[in-house]
């Protein structure tokens, strides 16, 4: 992607409106923990007590809000503990820059390592930087500075109890993760019904899986109806995928493709049945063909072979959906799933016991080539560096500056930059939103405490909107706490605004200096796809030539795996899509079609997976020689593709050719599917692969690309011209690979 296009993306996704669902009454139970503790603080102590206590009560509520699976007042607990702790911390190095800045270094270093852990704790870790910055400028003695960091973390342990005792949506998060991955499936199967080889996303089935992983205690309280949908829709799954299938399921045309169809419409009807009975907590109605459909008649059946035995298996599993759509998800009344007690639940440790978790997740990203470790640094430097800058302007309330570096920046190009320019928008908007009102009212601090709970809600309401828009009543309640504090409207104003600007310059010129580009992982996040692709495929295999317990675990390890490497493939190129950097290793053609051909790659595993035999089935013994060949070379391909080598499939066309005739050894739909890898690998080596003539070439057509974009955007005819010249560009190395 070019400069200019780069920069105009990231304004454009600053400033977008996210469509997304809107939660008024969560928005107000924490605007009212931010009142309940300005209120009395105001009343009964000062008002610089009660900026202290505002700013652990906004900040804990803000962390609520977050992605995480762990229960809402215990987030709340932690955030507001960290306040504190930063807060009197930060007091004990005040006074002396050659004690401040080197705490400051340290805390910031350790905040940007926390994103190792996850994005909810680096967020939160960022906050607490910036509370640092702010009540080192408040307390007056070690004395004040303990009071301060009590009432701060007095402002957490408000919204702790305020989400114990007012409960909204209990479980809510969850049953949306288990209802959107159903759904998921239900979309899946309506595609398959127009396209049979529909790519299936499988980041819902992920969520869920992450959002069934429960600590001890919320074990004992999870509704029934979260304990087994998960299950069912990843056996669905593959049995829709095998039925519509043309290779190994249903017919292309004719009775048995319109019953396929006929089939997958009933299975998505009840799918999204029983989301909505998930979702809702209430009974969900299935249409009467949608039940009709699913009588299966055992003489009239058009399907044959493997697409009968797809369909019996299909109907088998929809009716256990019908059964959770039609209890209501009452309590005690949900289907209990099969399956071994112990595979009930997937654990979640206690935060105590996550401690040792932590520590190696940080040991693992530290590294010079670690996005996390390089962000890490920049945040270290940046707060830094804005605090002595800030520190020599005529200016007051300079930790505006680092405060907004730290808040914007993320370890990835795209959010930094984005961030930046939202919060410059949206502090420019709730400036002067709230200077307006300040010059109107005059100067009231209770009327001032008022506006900023007003200005709290409203950002909690538009927390998920986008981050220019939560980001202007934000600032509008900065500036009204500093109005209940006694400061004139004339000196925060220029202030804010500017140091604003030059926190968000900094962190972008910080990602410049040192960045963690994402397009040169490229050839990397590939293999590491590969491999984890050849595992899964052999571990099906494997469970063809020998079904047993062990191999059916072995598979499903090996499928978590593979969505893990698949999707942190698909974060690094949809990154390195919006990067404006020059491509190193992988064009962004190559790219995409090596994508596509180890997405097909994963779909022919999956569609043998459907079939995989129970215990007492015939065993196909051909199989685990084509699992050890397909596993040996996949792993020596990765290693192939991330030294800028070709890729070569001796040991799988070896293997396949001495399967022998598929009508001959009594398994043709395992060899068939085994071929459909053959050829998704083929694919695959055709995409990363280059001739001599091809890598002097690379680099010139790739400029020429780039040129033509740049120009057609000029004249207004990019859209032609791209395509066409796209054209001409996949069709060059095809004609050299051959020669």
């Amino acid at each position: 992607m070019t400069l200019l296009r780069a920069f105009g993306e990231v304004a454009r996704s600053g400033l977008t409106i996210e469509e997304t669902r809107l939660e008024p009454l969560l928005a107000l139970r924490t605007a009212a923990g931010v009142a309940i503790v300005i209120g009395p603080t105001l009343w009964l102590v000062s008002p610089a007590y009660a900026a202290s206590a505002a700013l652990g009560a906004y900040s804990a509520g803000g962390a609520t809000f977050q992605r995480t699976w762990r229960p809402r007042k215990v987030i709340a607990l932690g955030a507001g503990a960290g306040l504190a702790l930063s807060t009197f911390v930060g007091y004990l190095a005040a006074g002396r820059l050659v004690t401040l800045l080197p705490l400051l270094a340290v805390w910031a270093f350790a905040a940007g390592m926390a994103w190792a852990v996850g994005s909810t704790a680096g967020i939160v870790a960022a906050t607490t930087v910036g509370s640092m910055l702010v009540t080192i400028t408040l307390p007056a003695s070690v004395g004040r500075a303990l009071e301060h960091a009590g009432v701060i973390a007095l402002g957490g342990v408000t919204q702790a109890v305020l989400i114990l005792l007012f409960p909204i949506r209990r479980w809510g998060a969850h049953r949306d993760a288990l209802a959107d991955a159903l759904a998921a499936v239900a979309d899946y199967a309506r595609r398959l019904r127009h396209d049979p080889t529909a790519p299936l996303d499988p980041e819902p089935l992920m969520t869920a899986r992450d959002a069934a992983a429960v600590t001890p205690s919320q074990a004992r309280t999870r509704p029934p109806v979260l304990h087994g949908p998960r299950g069912l829709a990843e056996r669905i799954r593959p049995v829709v995928a095998a039925l519509a299938d043309p290779d190994v399921g249903a017919p292309a045309e004719g009775p048995g493709r319109d019953r396929a169809r006929e089939l997958l419409d009933a299975a998505a009807d009840v799918l999204d049945a029983a989301a909505r009975s998930i979702r809702r907590g209430s009974r969900a109605e299935v249409r009467p063909e949608s039940t009709d459909v699913l009588c299966v008649d055992e003489e009239h059946e058009v399907l044959e072979g493997p697409a009968r035995q797809a369909a019996e298996r299909l109907v088998e599993l929809l009716g256990e959906a019908l059964e959770i759509a039609g209890c209501g998800c009452a309590p005690g009344r949900t289907p209990t799933p099969p399956g071994p007690a112990g595979a009930e639940f997937l654990m979640r440790p206690t935060m105590l016991r996550l401690v040792p978790f932590v520590v190696q997740a940080v040991r693992r990203e530290l590294r010079r080539d670690s996005p996390v470790f390089r962000h890490a640094v920049r945040l270290a430097a940046v707060a830094t560096l804005g605090y002595l800058i800030a520190a020599r302007l005529p200016l007051g309330h300079g930790y505006w500056a680092p405060i907004a570096s730290v808040m914007v920046m993320r370890p990835d190009f795209h959010q930094t930059y984005a961030r930046a320019v939202a919060r410059l928008a949206g502090t420019l908007a709730g400036v002067a939103l709230a200077t307006g009102m300040v010059r109107a009212l005059g100067p009231d601090a209770h009327v001032f405490g008022a506006l900023a709970v007003v200005s709290a809600g409203l950002s909690y309401t538009l927390i998920r909107t986008g981050y220019a828009y939560s980001q202007s009543f934000t600032s509008a309640y900065v500036v009204f706490l500093l109005g209940m504090g006694g400061q004139a409207w004339e000196q925060t104003v220029p202030e804010r605004v500017v140091l604003t600007l030059l926190g968000g310059v900094l962190a972008m010129l910080a990602y410049v200096v040192f960045p963690a580009w994402e397009t040169p992982r490229l050839r990397g996040r590939l293999a590491d796809w590969l491999t984890a692709n050849g595992r899964y495929a052999a571990a099906v295999l494997r469970s063809y030539a020998e079904p047993t317990q062990e191999h059916r675990a072995d598979m499903r390890r090996a499928l978590l795996a593979s969505r893990e490497a698949r999707a942190a493939w698909q974060e690094a190129y949809d990154r390195a899509r919006q990067e404006p950097v020059r491509p190193r290793g992988l064009t962004s053609r190559e790219a995409q079609e090596a994508q596509e051909a180890l997405k097909r790659f994963g779909r022919a595993a999956m569609l043998m997976e459907s079939h995989v035999p129970r215990a007492d089935s015939r065993v196909v013994p051909e199989a685990e020689r084509f699992a050890e060949a397909l596993e040996a070379d996949t792993a020596q391909a990765a290693v192939a593709v991330r030294e800028h080598r070709n890729p070569d499939w001796g040991r799988v066309e070896e293997a396949l050719h001495a399967w022998g005739d598929a009508a001959g050894n009594g398994s043709p739909i395992v060899r068939r599917e085994a071929e459909l890898q053959k050829r998704a690998l083929e694919d695959l080596a055709t995409a990363v692969s280059r001739t001599p003539l091809e890598r002097d070439l690379g680099s010139a057509r790739e400029e020429q690309r780039v040129r033509a974009a740049v120009a057609a955007e000029g004249d207004g005819s990019g859209h032609a011209h791209q395509g066409g010249g796209r054209r001409r560009r996949r069709g060059a190395p095809r004609l050299l690979r051959r020669e």
